[in-house]
Parts: structure tokens; C-alpha cells; sequence
């Protein structure tokens, strides 16, 4: 847990110096994402860091929670809510004090100790995993909001490796029947190095950078938009759905939506 644990650390602390210089006009700028701000990003990833600690410090406090969320749904929207309207000194004040609570909670667990989520219970590892990916997703919208460059980390394992391993959920969230169909994944790291899963001799495939990959499983661009090489009907119609978040099934960007800042 330790070396994922300071993956985590390390990408809240990519995010942090990205926003911590901002004016708080830039703050209130709009991103990509389903019309949130800058600031409605960061406090959402705060709120939620915040929620996390306590399934990781407190899972009979979490439960609890879970019980209110259940019963006044609308309550815990506020609460939501409350803190997008905190001031950005506020929000980052708060965001730093549970994430690093969080990240210090998650450290000595074992990888496989169960944790209470808002779905299934979840290991250690993938609830670090997600935290990352949530993280990393943000900061997208961030990172194409402000038209800047964002250098690739070996951090992108972890996503991509969600990404690959949520290849059945995408299709289950749908409703759809989860194709029984062999697939290889082959990513260039950052590094140079190849990252792969599923068999060599698959004959459906995804081949391309980490971070290509990345981008369309967490539905932060369009596979058209990237030059990931897809061979095959069924990995195909994935990487047209894949979702490596939970909550309902969502709708990414469309060809062309979201290009970055190579498109400007």
C-alpha cells in the first residue's frame, strides 16, 4: 500500500500546484465537464476525499452516513453543495487536511482489507486506485480548461489498469451482456515502456499511449480524438463505452468535443 499511497499523494499534489496559483476569477472559470467550474472540480474531489477518510478511519461512521445519504438524499446534496460555496482558500484548506488524513489512513492497511463505499465494499488498493483516477479525471477538465500541458506520470498504471479491468462493468452498467470475447491491451508508458493485458494472441485489441488510453476510459475524450489502434467489433464498441467510474452510465464526449490543447 505504501507505493500506491504515495502515487495518490503525489497526483493530489500535481492537481494542488496546478490550482493554488489561480486568481479567484480563474477559480469561477468553466470547464468541460458537464458545466462545473474550476472551484465546483475541486470541491467535489474535497468533498468526496472528505467521505473517504471516514470510510477509511471510521467505517461505522460511514455507515451511518450511508444511512442519511439513503434516507435524505437532498440533504446530502446540500451538503454537497455547501462546501462549491466555500471561498478557494477555504476549499483548498479543507481538501489538503482529509486527503492527507486519507492517505495516512490507507497506508498501513493490507491491499486486500475491505472498505465501505456508496456501492459495493471496495479493497484498499482499488479505493486508492479510484481516488487517483478520480483525481487524475479532474484534472483534466482542469488542465484543458487553462489550454495547458500535463506531463504523463508512471501513475497512469493504476488508471489504465482500472480501465482494463472495468471492461465488464461498462457493459453491466448498461444493461448490456458482457461479451465473452478475448482482448490484448498494449500502452506505451510514459517511460517507453509496454504495459499489457489479456492474452498475445487475441485477435480483438487496443494498442496506443497510457495516456490515449487513459483519457477515453474515463471519458475524458473520444477514441476518434486519440491515435489509440483498435482492432476488432467488440473492443471497439468498448472503448465507445467504457466507463472505469462508478454512478449510472454516462455519456462522454462526442468526436471532435474535447481535443485539448493540440486542437487550439
Amino acid at each position: 500500500m505504501r507505493e500506491i499511497c504515495r502515487d495518490l499523494a503525489d497526483e493530489y499534489e500535481s492537481l494542488d500546484d496546478m490550482v493554488a496559483p489561480l486568481t479567484e476569477e480563474q477559480w469561477e472559470w468553466i470547464t468541460p465537464f458537464i458545466g462545473w467550474s474550476i472551484k465546483t472540480e475541486i470541491a467535489h474531489i474535497a468533498f468526496f476525499d472528505g467521505t473517504a477518510r471516514i470510510a477509511a478511519t471510521d467505517p461505522e461512521a460511514f455507515s451511518n452516513h450511508l444511512e442519511e445519504v439513503y434516507q435524505d438524499e437532498e440533504a446530502f446534496r446540500v451538503k454537497h453543495e455547501k462546501i462549491r460555496a466555500w471561498p478557494p482558500t477555504q476549499i483548498l484548506g479543507y481538501w489538503r487536511q482529509e486527503r492527507k488524513t486519507l492517505v495516512e489512513a490507507l497506508r498501513p492497511l493490507s491491499p486486500k482489507a475491505r472498505l465501505p463505499w456508496y456501492g459495493p465494499t471496495m479493497s484498499a488498493r482499488s479505493f486508492a486506485t479510484a481516488r487517483i483516477m478520480e483525481t487524475w479525471a479532474h484534472g483534466q477538465d482542469i488542465v484543458d480548461t487553462l489550454r495547458i500541458e500535463r506531463e504523463p506520470t508512471h501513475r497512469l498504471r493504476h488508471i489504465a489498469h482500472l480501465g482494463v479491468t472495468t471492461f465488464g462493468w461498462s457493459y453491466a452498467n448498461r444493461g448490456l451482456e458482457v461479451p465473452d470475447v478475448p482482448f490484448r491491451v498494449e500502452l506505451t508508458a510514459p517511460s517507453g515502456e509496454l504495459w499489457a493485458w489479456g492474452p498475445e494472441e487475441a485477435g480483438e485489441s487496443v494498442r496506443g499511449t497510457a495516456e490515449d488510453f487513459c483519457l477515453v476510459v474515463v471519458q475524458r475524450r473520444h477514441v476518434e480524438d486519440t491515435d489509440l489502434e483498435v482492432e476488432g467489433d467488440v473492443v471497439r464498441e468498448w472503448m465507445l463505452i467504457a466507463q472505469a467510474f462508478a454512478g449510472p452510465p454516462a455519456k462522454g464526449p462526442t468526436p471532435g468535443e474535447r481535443i485539448g490543447k493540440k486542437g487550439i
